[in-house]
């Protein structure tokens, strides 16, 4: 029997929404049952290209890029007071850099393709992310990002519920 593999970096993916604290407990409890690290990922989600031709149509490509750089650096600021938050409600104080927290990273693309693929980069041994499953004819699916995850991930993916429908 093979012994079982170490978990050192543990990718979590978040959508920033405010259902995302019991997925985060999630992802530190790991952290700190593997004394592992935790690169915490954003995906922004690009444009339609019905969306993007409006744009184009309405703002010069130099002004478009600024506010796309200014929105992924309010995204990251977001993303480090959330730690913050998080330090100060559940333990009562936050060090300057969280020991479990080894990088804040906010990306663009289509999270089913990019979450694998910053894990990969990486080096995660472990995903976690949430999910909501939805209710078909009395059977529940699992998210389409969760699901596209899975099938794309070269590494193990936990999925944490995250939210009651």
């Amino acid at each position: 029997m093979s012994q079982p593999q170490s978990i050192k970096t543990i990718l979590y993916a978040t959508d920033l929404g405010d259902h995302m604290l019991p997925v985060f407990r999630r992802a530190i409890a790991m952290a700190e049952r593997f004394e592992a690290q935790i690169v915490m990922l954003h995906v922004a989600e690009p444009l339609t290209s019905t969306g993007m031709a409006v744009v184009e149509l309405f703002v010069p490509k130099d002004d478009y890029d600024r506010f796309q750089h200014e929105g992924m650096q309010k995204i990251l600021e977001l993303m480090r007071e959330r730690v913050s938050k998080f330090c100060q409600d559940e333990t009562g104080s936050c060090p300057d850099d969280s020991a479990l927290i080894s990088d804040v990273v906010v990306t663009h693309g289509r999270p089913g393709v990019e979450i694998p693929r910053q894990a990969k980069e990486r080096g995660a041994d472990l995903i976690v992310m949430g999910t909501c499953t939805h209710g078909l004819l009395g059977h529940e699916l699992l998210g389409s990002t969760a699901r596209r995850v899975i099938h794309a991930s070269e590494v193990p993916v936990l999925v944490v519920p995250n939210c009651n429908t």
